[in-house]
């Protein structure tokens, strides 16, 4: 999958073997979203607003850190949010399934596990958001965020956000399997706003930046009197996210001398044995990896990060919701 998400991005040619693999990719969603608004697949429309946060193609963008800064925005606003997700990476056997401080990232996905330990809202997962989102509405939210789903239409929405990666932005343009969109970049003129997820900037977007917090440590092992690495201290860096290299560059451009980097697959469990080779310095993870850490580095410590928005954004999501008709 590696390989070939490079090649989404470096635009190589070899990728137009797969043309007509994207062009029954095209044809099969134009089918689906035409029955949806047709009404010939049933859309299911909570008791409370919605909002989608989600990308257009395959791998991380940054979804995560605007969900979890939607709700700190959403309670500052008065309102009682909750998140639904798929739950990648998680397996359970029951869902819907609602999230307690006990639940482990192996069973809901390690993204709504960061969520619900970082906001500590109502939490649901389920492949079904429609179940995910009904089991929801009965734990006493008056609005409702949806972590990715933008093509999941058997759940209506209010209010569409779509974020993408300023870097990478949409590769080489084409659809699945040719490229790495899930749908076109026309879906872009349909949401309520475009989040870049750190620049540059086209017409339109509205800039989000991550700012990194202090470091954490991830083991209890650590001795009180422990302290964490400091700028310009060699480390060994791991993320198992959607775009490692933005993580080892931000450890980069903090001050730290990267010994080694370790990209692991998105949502990908972490073996202790991949840590053996890691123990010579201190560790630096993401705070997505650490809700799945398997113990056996005792020196680790995770870097959390938190969205940061401009005012205009936060007016024209104001706005939005004051225009719902069964929001405040």
């Amino acid at each position: 999958m590696a390989t070939v998400m490079q090649a989404w991005y470096s635009k190589a040619v070899w990728l137009w073997l797969l043309a007509p693999f994207s062009g029954l990719f095209a044809l099969l969603s134009a089918l689906r979203r035409g029955l949806y608004r047709l009404g010939f697949k049933k859309t299911y429309r909570a008791p409370v607003p919605v909002i989608v946060v989600g990308n257009l193609t395959v791998g991380g963008n940054g979804k995560t850190p605007l969900v979890v800064w939607l709700v700190y925005w959403l309670r500052a606003q008065g309102y009682q949010p909750g998140v639904i997700s798929r739950g990648y990476g998680g397996k359970s056997e029951y869902y819907p399934l609602l999230l307690t401080s006990e639940t482990p990232a192996a069973q809901a996905g390690d993204e709504p596990v960061l969520i619900y330990r970082r906001t500590q809202c109502p939490v649901v997962v389920g492949p079904k958001r429609t179940e995910a989102a009904a089991l929801l509405a009965q734990q006493g939210v008056d609005i409702i965020i949806s972590d990715d789903g933008l093509q999941h239409y058997a759940l209506a929405r209010d209010i569409e956000l779509i974020v993408i990666d300023g870097q990478r932005r949409f590769g080489n343009g084409q659809l699945l399997p040719m490229g790495p969109l899930r749908e076109g970049v026309w879906r872009l003129k349909q949401a309520d706003a475009i989040i870049n997820n750190g620049g540059p900037t086209h017409s339109g977007e509205y800039l989000m930046t991550l700012a990194a917090g202090a470091l954490q440590p991830v083991s209890t092992n650590l001795t009180p009197s422990a302290v964490a690495p400091q700028t310009g201290q060699r480390v060994h860096a791991l993320a198992g996210i959607g775009h490692p290299p933005r993580f080892f560059n931000t450890l980069s451009q903090l001050g730290f001398e990267l010994a080694s980097q370790r990209a692991l697959g998105d949502h990908q469990a972490i073996e202790p044995a991949q840590l053996l080779s890691l123990d010579t310095y201190p560790l630096l993870i993401t705070e997505k990896d650490a809700v799945k850490w398997p113990g056996g580095h005792d020196n680790t410590w995770y870097l959390p990060v938190d969205a940061q928005l401009p005012p205009a954004f936060e007016q024209q999501l104001l706005t939005r919701l004051k225009e719902l008709p069964h929001g405040d």
